[in-house]
């Protein structure tokens, strides 16, 4: 949990007693409720592996992390509510204000979006969201991963915008298809011989189906994927090589279970995410 990149707008960690903690659910839906701390934990948890990621990761940057949840389905949560007909949009906010956009169609079509209670058999750290924080597979974290979560309000996207939507970011938020080359390095060298290059890919809800790998501007070849958690997941990948001395580089392309290959165009992370194949360059000694 130590390791997890954090990425939010608190200048100082909220500290909540979970004691006096509440969530409160309206707006458009036929029943407002709250609910607190003991009561949400009395109900059914599961826990669920799930790859977070910021929209503001770079091709190959390193915000993005995978860990097990334990909380409670939000589309249960939702089902209580009773959303009217006609809203579309989940307007999540945290006990510092922050607020986020997410599409009720995601948080309710079956993928283990949370109010996530615990990481990786742990209670929640305070800087990633205690007591209580969203977990939504396949959305950036802006339009969906609230931390210090408190209010959730059933409305629409033509009625309500959220903290980073009023600052120039897409309304809707989903993660792109991804790929990243962990080993070697950037710049660094590596013995003459038998190379391993390693990495990890992801595509929540769908999954890895193929990650192929490019050395020199050669053929691109198929890696050798390592047993998949689930589809929420990222999926490490593996390929062997023969080193020769001198200057090399190396890049990566993921194809996801849908037939959706990567796309090698490049994209800033404004406004909704980064594209373009991983490359680095790399020296064999």
């Amino acid at each position: 949990n130590g390791d997890f990149y954090r990425i939010d707008t608190a200048l100082a960690v909220p500290r909540i007693d979970p004691s006096t903690w509440e969530l409160r659910v309206h707006g458009m839906v036929e029943e407002e409720f709250t609910l607190s701390f003991t009561e949400l934990l009395e109900l059914d948890l599961q826990e669920s592996w799930v790859t977070l990621t910021c929209v503001s990761n770079p091709v190959g940057g390193e915000l993005a992390g995978n860990a097990k949840w334990l909380g409670y389905p939000l589309q249960d949560l939702l089902a209580r509510a009773r959303p009217q007909e006609g809203a579309d949009m989940v307007l999540s906010t945290s006990a510092d204000g922050f607020s986020a956009s997410s599409p009720l169609e995601v948080l309710t079509d079956g993928r283990d979006a949370l109010l996530a209670v615990g990481m990786n058999g742990e209670p929640l750290p305070l800087e990633h969201g205690f007591p209580v924080r969203m977990v939504v597979p396949g959305l950036y974290g802006y339009v969906s991963a609230t931390k210090w979560v408190v209010d959730l309000e059933v409305t629409r996207f033509a009625d309500k915008t959220a903290y980073w939507t009023d600052r120039g970011w897409a309304e809707r938020g989903p993660i792109k298809l991804a790929s990243r080359i962990d080993v070697p390095r950037g710049f660094e060298a590596v013995p003459a011989g038998a190379t391993v290059l390693g990495g990890t890919a992801w595509s929540q809800t769908i999954g890895i189906d193929r990650v192929q790998v490019q050395v020199d501007d050669g053929a691109w070849q198929d890696a050798t994927l390592a047993a998949e958690a689930t589809a929420d997941t990222w999926r490490q990948w593996s390929l062997e090589w023969e080193g020769e001395p001198g200057n090399h580089k190396a890049r990566v392309r993921a194809v996801n279970r849908d037939g959706e290959v990567q796309t090698s165009d490049r994209a800033d992370t404004v406004p909704d995410g980064a594209s373009g194949w991983h490359e680095v360059q790399f020296s064999v000694e």
